[in-house]
């Protein structure tokens, strides 16, 4: 059974994909990952003093929000796209990175925090529980957690921890486990309103790396990729009392769309599956009428949020079985940008007027393959990291019109100056200092005051001018903590950073002072 935990001392030590390289890919950044090997996170879970039992504490002592500026209180922030609205941002970060407000060691999983007010709430697994934390957000204090069992193993090898980001209310707070634990709790002191377990309510074949599409909140309803046979990929929950209301999306939908493959070009269903999705859906406005996206393993769907009737499909799967659309749609105006790793690539789609059909602007399986990082758009281009294992990864700008590469970045251009020290030390050679690890590889970025903030999966933590002309790096720096695999999105609230891994949360002051 579940428990609630207040105790700000609660010991919580913490706890593949083949492409196609592009031919026009540096071959310098394949030679420089294997000359610049590191050694990964180590992972070391301690088993916590209790198993299941309830402790009904309320949070106290919480501060006040002292900063203008905004929440982020979902997956990809306050416009669900990675951009923030915040400005009077450092505009250069000191040679050791920005200051370190507070950093905490915490549980294991991939998804980002959320906050909203002075209240931060992450999702982690310590031992053989997932534990939903509240924290105060200016100063990591730990407020109260609401624990549960969880013997999810990743059957890849990854962690083993929640990859949803939390979504929060004034009043509410929702999460979703690795297992299908889908969860309401109050934000204030974290006591339960509802529950679903949607592994046994549902009949969802196994995934590749468990649960990890972050729910959405849409007009009174909290939006569900459940993944169940035969037409349960989406789910509508009712936000209050968690009652179905509708469902949607599988042999319904699929079971005879055109899948533009030679051999088969009709999809005939099997009822065996996948329905699994690891994009979170969107909620949208396009030509007056209301779209929920779902990007689901078979391809989109656009939903009525209001009834779970669909309004168009598109096929865009991989011909890789052990293959996930992860990548978030990324919505300007009528047009739809699809990205994926895989030997997939990117999809322009434009919607017509009545809402229901649509054209292909372009597509191209060699301009941007995005693997989980959500592409950012701006000025008519898309900003985004492509390549499905880290040595084929950069981050690429493209053309929105045409969907062709502009330029690329690695994370480094001087690869004949890099040197290592004995005991491991990147250095580099030209001003003899230790760097950051120089590549990218497959890294996340956000988009504030004009410029990009980058987390590399090794730890780098950088910013970059946003423009469509070239990669211009103005900083960079050690994210502080921040170890291998760091994949997991920055998020920024009130001028406050937020970084996590797979082991630590950090949090960094950008406001100029």
């Amino acid at each position: 059974m579940p428990r609630r935990i207040c105790d700000p001392q609660f010991d919580q030590s913490r706890s593949r994909e083949y492409t196609q390289n592009e031919k026009d890919m540096k071959t310098s950044f394949a030679i420089a990952v294997l000359f610049l090997a590191c050694l990964s996170c180590t992972k070391a879970e301690q088993p916590t003093s209790e198993s299941s039992t309830a402790e009904s504490t309320a949070s106290s002592g919480l501060s006040e929000v002292s900063r203008t500026g905004t929440d982020w209180a979902q997956f990809l922030g306050p416009t669900h796209d990675g951009i923030s609205t915040e400005t009077n941002l450092l505009d250069m970060w000191p040679v050791d990175g920005p200051p370190v407000v507070w950093e905490k060691e915490v549980g294991a999983g991939y998804s980002a925090p959320s906050v909203m007010g002075n209240r931060l709430v992450l999702h982690h697994r310590v031992a053989d529980e997932e534990i939903v934390e509240c924290l105060e957000a200016n100063t990591g204090k730990s407020l109260w957690k609401y624990a549960y069992s969880s013997d999810f193993r990743d059957p890849y090898g990854y962690n083993n921890g929640p990859r949803c980001s939390p979504t929060l209310t004034d009043s509410y707070c929702y999460t979703l486990g690795a297992k299908g634990k889908l969860l309401c709790l109050t934000l204030v002191d974290g006591e339960l309103v509802w529950e679903r377990d949607l592994l046994k309510e549902f009949t969802i074949p196994d995934g590749f790396f468990g649960v990890g599409a972050t729910p959405i909140l849409e007009g009174g309803k909290l939006i569900v990729l459940v993944g169940g046979q035969p037409n349960s990929g989406v789910v509508a929950f009712n936000s209050e009392n968690g009652e179905k209301l509708w469902e949607a999306v599988g042999q319904a939908t699929w079971d005879g769309a055109d899948t533009g493959w030679d051999a088969e070009p009709k999809y005939e269903w099997t009822g065996e599956e996948m329905v699994v999705s690891y994009s979170s859906p969107l909620a949208t406005t396009i030509h007056g009428k209301r779209h929920l996206l779902c990007l689901m393993r078979q391809g989109l769907v656009s939903l009525d949020p209001e009834t779970g009737q669909e309004r168009f499909h598109h096929w865009f799967m991989s011909r890789t079985y052990d293959s996930v659309n992860a990548a978030r749609p990324v919505v300007v105006d009528d047009t739809i940008l699809l990205s994926a790793a895989y030997r997939v690539g990117s999809t322009l789609l434009k919607v017509k007027e009545d809402g229901t059909t649509y054209d292909v602007a372009w597509s191209d399986a060699r301009n941007l393959l995005t693997h989980w990082s959500t592409s950012i758009h701006l000025d008519g281009c898309y900003f985004g990291f492509t390549g499905r294992h880290e040595n084929e990864g950069a981050l690429r700008c493209i053309d929105a019109k045409s969907g062709d590469v502009k330029w690329e970045a690695i994370g480094w251009e001087r690869m004949d100056d890099l040197a290592r020290t004995a005991t491991g030390e990147i250095f580099d050679k030209k001003t003899g200092k230790e760097i950051p690890w120089p590549l990218y590889g497959r890294g996340s970025c956000i988009m504030a005051d004009g410029k990009f903030i980058v987390l590399g999966e090794r730890g780098t933590l950088a910013l970059v001018k946003a423009t469509t002309t070239s990669w211009q790096e103005i900083s960079r720096c050690a994210g502080p903590k921040m170890k291998y695999p760091s994949w997991t999105a920055p998020i920024l609230s009130r001028g406050y950073l937020y970084l996590r891994c797979e082991d630590a949360l950090v949090c960094l002051d950008l406001s100029k002072k």
